[in-house]
């Protein structure tokens, strides 16, 4: 069921934002086997209006990072202190999360799982345990797999997962430690995102 309701926001937001991992790369995504917005009638076009495509956008970025509308918010908010810059801003945030970073680094293949290795338990930020998905990294911090959970049947195989991961520019990978080091701040994601049309509307319906 949990994966039916994740292929679905996909499908009624017309693209893959890859919730589930391995499922999204095979014929079994529901993108593949059902290109439509899901309902009765999925399958009709439909123009969208300004408000549907500022909608559009900001569900994208909620679901693709896995945070909820008063966490984007406040990201909004926060990178909104700086007006020249809010959509770089935001991203910056976003990717900063503990959770994605750990997605990044390729401890998890996807941000969910990503997201439950870190309220678990498993993750370390400089030698520490932390289990705050949302906390924020800074460059010079070190993530890694906790010594007491590499013994654990998830974290078996990561060590040769690790070694063909495609790391972002700003991270570098010990995958024998099974540890990462934040290089630079992120500025950019491999991701395409319509942020202008994210601040929109959060700057119309605040």
């Amino acid at each position: 069921m949990i994966i039916h309701a994740k292929e679905k926001k996909e499908r009624a937001l017309g693209e893959k934002l890859f919730l589930k991992a391995h499922r999204c790369s095979s014929p079994k995504c529901s993108m593949i086997r059902r290109p439509y917005r899901p309902g009765v009638h999925g399958k009709n076009r439909r123009k969208i209006s300004d408000f549907g495509t500022q909608l559009m956008a900001k569900q994208k970025l909620k679901i693709t990072y896995g945070v909820s509308e008063h966490k984007l918010k406040n990201i909004f908010k926060e990178a909104s202190s700086n007006p020249s810059a809010t959509g770089e801003k935001m991203i910056e945030l976003l990717e900063r999360r503990l959770d994605n970073t750990v997605f990044r680094a390729g401890f998890a293949d996807s941000r969910p799982m990503a997201h439950n290795l870190v309220s678990q338990g498993h993750i370390s930020v400089n030698g520490k345990r932390t289990r705050i998905p949302s906390f924020i990294i800074r460059k010079g911090d070190k993530i890694g797999i906790r010594e007491e959970s590499k013994q654990r049947s998830f974290a078996k195989d990561l060590k040769e997962k690790a070694k063909s991961v495609s790391l972002p520019i700003w991270l570098s990978l010990e995958p024998e430690k099974l540890t990462a080091e934040v290089k630079a701040i992120p500025k950019e994601t491999d991701m395409v995102f319509d942020v202008s049309r994210v601040i929109e509307f959060f700057s119309k319906n605040n």
